[in-house]
């Protein structure tokens, strides 16, 4: 879930992974003491302001890389990071020959950084060399042994790998799952959009059909034109139902009442059919999708084809609806027809349509076999 200050998972990282970082800033107070114990010459209040001046970059660029992580960024830019790890670097050594052998507990410090702010193999080799150097001018400076510092320094690199490869898989499920939500709602969106189409798109074709035909009954069958607004009434009220079903999102369309509802508009705009008496051969998981091809076919031979004649078929794998009118090359492609494609694959069925000879349109929708 992303949030107005970034993704959750980098949100509280931010929170809780700055404390951590300032609470881990308590091994700089030893160097800051040995500069305190020393303020009476300068390198003393070199090593001081150092030290501080240390702890608070290291802090600034824990914040900022955090904040890049907010907004989707698993780290900076070299251009931008190595200058804050040149800084830093500088700091550190400032240190080492302000106060001695406890400057170098900013080695740790430098590792971390080099993790957090350098791409994964150049803050390894980046913190190998920090462990290294640590032991080399723990030697040549007659400090001592610097094995151990050396070891704490590529512990802490590890550590921190391991911390940041966590946060970086964090982020990208993070990305995924907002992925998934923005798809699923467009995918519903697409649904509301096509399903809608379809139910206005036929409903109004019939509507605007039988419109037609109580115009032209109006002057010589009142008792007819009577009834046919009847039947306007019912089916805005019908189409009303729908799009409200639709948007609910729980609409399911059966193939019976499609036919019904096809033999009524081809009826009204006088044009003869033939329609199947039964559907009980149609498979459960084929019904919806030949409801909805019978309903855009029709609606094309009605609104498109100016055909005499339309045929139905309906199989146990198949349906066919078929005109003899002058072909239907405006609605091939079609909202309608693009979103019947689109159901047909969810189905695991395909769409072909041709154009018999001497006329005509035909839309036939096959839910092949599977091997």
């Amino acid at each position: 879930m992303t949030t107005p200050d970034g993704p959750v998972v980098t949100r509280r990282w931010g929170r809780f992974g700055f404390i951590f970082a300032a609470a881990w800033t308590v091994f700089l107070f030893q160097p800051f003491l040995d500069g305190w114990a020393d303020r009476g010459h300068v390198r003393g209040w070199i090593g001081m302001i150092a030290t501080l001046a240390f702890a608070v970059t290291y802090l600034a660029m824990f914040r900022w890389s955090h904040t890049r992580r907010a907004h989707n960024e698993f780290r900076p830019p070299l251009n931008q990071a190595l200058p804050v790890m040149v800084a830093l670097c500088t700091l550190a050594a400032i240190m080492a020959l302000a106060v001695g052998p406890s400057g170098l507990s900013a080695a740790v410090f430098l590792a971390v950084s080099a993790i957090i702010l350098l791409p994964a193999w150049l803050g390894g080799i980046t913190a190998l060399t920090i462990a290294v150097l640590v032991e080399v001018i723990s030697t040549a400076m007659g400090w001592g042994s610097g094995t151990g510092l050396s070891l704490g320094v590529c512990a802490a690199a590890f550590a921190m790998f391991g911390v940041t490869k966590l946060i970086n898989r964090n982020i990208e499920l993070v990305r995924e799952r907002e992925e998934s939500e923005r798809l699923a709602v467009q995918e519903e969106r697409t649904r509301m959009a096509r399903d809608l189409h379809d139910i206005l798109g036929h409903s109004l074709t019939v509507i605007t059909v039988k419109a037609e035909l109580v115009g032209r009954l109006l002057d010589i069958d009142v008792d007819r034109a009577r009834t046919e607004v009847a039947d306007l009434e019912r089916l805005s009220r019908d189409a009303l139902a729908d799009v409200r079903q639709a948007v609910q999102g729980i609409r399911g369309l059966s193939l019976p009442m499609e036919i019904a509802r096809a033999r009524e508009a081809l009826r009204a705009a006088g044009i003869e059919a033939e329609l199947p008496g039964s559907t009980e051969s149609v498979p459960t998981g084929l019904r919806e999708l030949f409801a909805w091809s019978v309903r855009e076919g029709v609606t094309n031979v009605v609104r498109h084809s100016g055909a005499t004649h339309c045929t139905v078929t309906v199989g146990e794998r198949e349906v066919t609806v078929v005109d003899n009118g002058s072909g239907c090359g405006e609605c091939a492609h079609g909202n309608g027809l693009v979103g019947l494609r689109e159901r047909a694959v969810a189905a695991g069925a395909r769409i072909v349509i041709t154009h018999p000879q001497p006329g005509g349109f035909s839309l036939h929708v096959l839910k092949e076999e599977v091997p």
